[in-house]
């Protein structure tokens, strides 16, 4: 995918601070951090799959900051650096819930890609710059996933050149935050139902990366138009955010990108923002989806109730791994997946 800048091969680029900072928990990482152990193949893995004789899904552990964070990473049938992509899940799921729903590691598998799903704190990610009761320190997550890529860099041959992230609601959020505040470490950024958040715990891009935003036109749980007052959660703030529009526009600001481009496609609205260096790339890409709500849009997995309708005019896992990697073809019809009930997102 070209977009702002060629992305030819690029050293990843890690601040002195960083190195150190991530230097001194890996060092006292465990074997299992270094070694994942084996897991029972998902119910969309392949039991061949992996590299080599290494199994397709690994539970992977790695001490951050004082706290054992952990992850589900799958392996594609591939030799070499391969590109690798960070999942997020929702606010108040697990790993698995977004594994499940997106079936991100059986599409990304066959494109020859690392898929590491990490597990939020507390089932969340801390998508904003605030400090909550809940998270004191608001740039925790960030600090895991920069060490997680360093370390999947070392141990699992991912390509420092192409890491992808992605998400789903907060999970959505946070993969936006990487992309705003790590733009030389994040290739491509993907968020279904997911803003950034703003006020007081605003998250600003700082720099080009290419992103996609999708969203449901009628999402009751965060809606298109954003949160600028959310209501009060006892358990976790919900922190306010831009509409889905507004992200997208902060993102093609940060990289000089052309004016926007809306086209009526079946079941969805796209707005595209060319590059502006004259590439023929896309800078940044919105998908408003018809007739859904606080959905991933072609998945099999019921929503839970209140979240709306799942809309089937769009694949959303190929759409994203088609902008991550440029894409062979429109986003095709969703294809048959597994179907497991998820817990709470937001």
């Amino acid at each position: 995918m070209r977009s702002f800048r060629d992305l030819a091969p690029r050293p990843a680029r890690w601040p002195a601070a960083l190195a150190l900072a991530l230097v001194l928990p890996l060092a006292g990482c465990s074997a299992d951090s270094d070694r994942p152990e084996a897991a029972p193949p998902a119910s969309g893995a392949s039991p061949g799959g992996g590299a080599g004789t290494a199994p397709p899904e690994v539970r992977g552990r790695l001490a951050v900051d004082g706290h054992d964070r952990r992850y589900l990473l799958h392996r594609p049938a591939a030799d070499g650096r391969r590109p690798l992509v960070i999942a997020f899940h929702g606010r108040g799921e697990r790993a698995a819930d977004l594994r499940e729903k997106s079936a991100l590691q059986r599409a990304a598998g066959r494109r020859g890609m690392l898929v590491a799903f990490p597990e939020g704190l507390d089932r969340g990610w801390g998508a904003g710059s605030r400090a909550t009761a809940s998270r004191p320190d608001p740039g925790l997550d960030v600090r895991f996933t920069e060490a997680l890529v360093r370390h999947l860099v070392r141990t699992e041959r991912a390509d420092s050149r192409r890491v992808y992230v992605a998400g789903f609601s907060n999970g959505g959020s946070m993969a936006l935050r990487m992309a705003a505040e790590r733009p030389a470490l994040i290739a491509g950024a993907a968020s279904v139902s997911g803003q950034l958040t703003a006020g007081d715990a605003a998250v600003k891009p700082t720099g080009p990366v290419p992103v996609m935003v999708v969203y449901g036109a009628d999402d009751p749980v965060r809606p298109l138009a954003g949160l600028p007052s959310p209501p009060p959660d006892p358990e976790e703030p919900i922190l306010p955010s831009l509409s889905a529009r507004d992200t997208a526009e902060a993102f093609a600001d940060a990289g000089g990108a052309g004016a926007p481009v809306t086209r009526a496609r079946k079941g969805y609205d796209e707005t595209v923002w060319r590059a502006g260096d004259g590439g023929d790339g896309d800078a940044v890409r919105l998908l408003v989806v018809h007739d859904a709500g606080h959905t991933w849009p072609g998945t099999a997995v019921a929503p839970p109730d209140g979240f709306g309708p799942v809309s089937k005019d769009l694949d959303a896992t190929a759409a994203i791994l088609d902008f991550f990697t440029g894409p062979a073809s429109r986003p095709a019809a969703p294809a048959d997946r597994p179907r497991r009930p998820t817990g709470r997102a937001g």
